[in-house]
């Protein structure tokens, strides 16, 4: 049985019942569907160095582990993404009880629906919703993200299950930014203070909906900045794009203005010309920066230059880079068979595992469904053991 999203004015009974179900298909082992809920979100299953990620077990360790009634709330609380079951339950109450709660919720519906109308119709009657923030207790860092309506858009650092770009999300934006919106207005996400434009650059929903550059173009024509803006990992809206492969979008902010300061940033766009006078005043960090935008980013050129001027192939890329993984991890990942070949010809080992999955580039290759890219890696490493 798929597992259903219930609507945001659920009760707690309605809320109860879901987990009661859970706790069920738990206890007689048929339901995948929804043991899989359990296991993809209660900590039990999930690593304490990635809280996201799943231990590796073996089905029978899985099947021996075990899940009580209060172990089937938490869980259901964190596919909410809540921090745990009080959490849900308040929410809940809140829904129920406070006006302003439920109009905010209502409103944050109809941006990630897509609902133009019905968010029309609410900033008319209403022009304070566009400074208003989520209230939620989430099981993130911080706990409560205190995102607005326009946070929302950029599918982003909100809860995962309203994580979604409409066809519509440019006119959804636009209502907000003209019903007064702050551009820049930060929410805590991640660790840190973060912009929706920083949020937009880095999410994979715009993206493949084709709508993040539109949306850029969108906040910059009402005030986004195109510059640092926040505090944490994911301040510079530029180097945020290109930390997360988004090229368009990087070169879409560097078109309205974003400066290109650093080695990185001109490496991850390309700018061979930019490197070039660049590169020897530039920090050791600023370079292994660089280094890791080029593989990730096939630029190859810019990587041959970056390896001539000594940078190592093998070591881990810059903390915000995947920091995880090498520029071999990187450019195998994104299919870039060119700079694997460079980076296997310039001495990258492939005996080298990241530090998250413990994956070597070839067992990353296979992960990823990149064939010629994995025959090439077998048969480099079956001539180096030849020789």
């Amino acid at each position: 049985m798929a597992f259903e999203v219930l609507p945001f004015r659920a009760t707690i009974s309605d809320y109860q019942r879901q987990a009661d179900a859970l706790l069920a298909a738990w206890q007689a082992g048929t339901d995948r569907a929804l043991m899989n809920v359990v296991v993809q979100n209660h900590p039990k299953f999930l690593r304490t160095d990635v809280p996201w990620a799943q231990k590796r077990m073996t089905e029978a360790e899985i099947r021996a582990t075990p899940v009580d009634a209060a172990d089937a709330q938490l869980a259901l609380a964190r596919r909410y993404n809540f921090w745990d079951w009080a959490a849900l339950t308040e929410y809940a109450r809140a829904v129920a009880a406070d006006d302003s709660y439920r109009q905010f919720e209502t409103a944050v519906d109809a941006v990630v629906t897509g609902d133009a109308g019905l968010l029309s119709s609410m900033l008319t009657a209403d022009s304070s919703l566009v400074r208003a923030r989520s209230r939620r207790v989430c099981n993130f860092d911080p706990p409560e993200h205190r995102a607005t309506l326009l946070h929302y858009v950029a599918a982003n650092g909100v809860e995962g299950y309203r994580q979604k770009t409409p066809r519509n999300a440019v006119e959804i934006a636009t209502l907000l930014l003209e019903a007064g919106s702050e551009p820049d207005s930060l929410a805590d996400m991640y660790g840190g203070k973060c912009t929706t434009m920083a949020m937009l650059v880095s999410s994979c929903h715009p993206y493949h909906a084709g709508l993040q550059v539109p949306l850029v173009h969108a906040l910059v024509d009402y005030g986004a900045s195109v510059e640092s803006h926040g505090a944490g990992e994911w301040t510079s809206p530029l180097m945020t794009a290109l930390a997360f492969g988004y090229a368009d979008a990087a070169e879409a902010l560097a078109r309205r203005g974003a400066r290109i300061t650093s080695v990185a940033a001109a490496a991850g766009l390309g700018r061979i010309d930019d490197v070039r006078p660049m590169l020897s005043g530039a920090s050791a960090l600023d370079r292994h920066r660089a280094t890791a935008l080029a593989a990730q980013l096939n630029r190859v050129d810019i990587l041959r230059l970056l390896l001539d001027a000594g940078e190592d192939p093998n070591r881990l890329n810059p903390r915000g880079n995947h920091g995880h993984s090498t520029p071999l991890h990187q450019a195998v990942a994104a299919g870039h068979l060119d700079v694997v070949r460079l980076l296997v010809e310039r001495g990258a080992r492939l005996d080298v595992r990241d530090t998250m999955w413990d994956g070597t580039p070839l067992g990353w290759a296979e992960h990823c469904n990149q064939p010629a890219i994995a025959d090439y890696l077998r048969r480099h490493d079956r001539g180096s053991q030849d020789s």
